[in-house]
């Protein structure tokens, strides 16, 4: 059974910092790339970062130089440390992990940035 689960989400005031992290259990997580997306109120989900397999990454523009992505393959954890907080990164958070067409979710943790 694949679980993912994320935990780290509150509320931060406006230029604070979070670190979500996403476990895994199930897969074999070094095999997967993992990405994290969100989710505001009213918007579409999208993405925010992803780290490949080898350790590359890619991240939205909107992210870029305020969010970063790690894992630890050792403990089967995705990690999104979060800088420099907008209210426009108010979102639900979710975790993706995708390999050769296998592609799990999880359950999300929400973010809130307000004064």
């Amino acid at each position: 059974q694949v679980q993912l689960v994320e935990s780290g989400g509150g509320l931060v005031q406006p230029g604070g910092s979070l670190r979500l992290s996403c476990a895994a259990s199930g897969i074999i997580f070094s095999n997967y790339a993992m990405t994290w997306y969100r989710q505001a109120p009213g918007k579409q989900r999208e993405f925010v970062a992803t780290m490949s397999s080898s350790g590359s990454t890619t991240y939205a523009n909107s992210v870029v130089g305020r969010l970063t992505i790690s894992r630890d393959n050792a403990n089967n954890t995705v990690y999104l440390q979060m800088n420099s907080l907008k209210p426009e990164d108010t979102a639900v958070y979710y975790c993706n992990a995708y390999w050769r067409y296998q592609n799990y979710w999880g359950k999300g943790t929400q973010v809130t940035v307000s004064s």
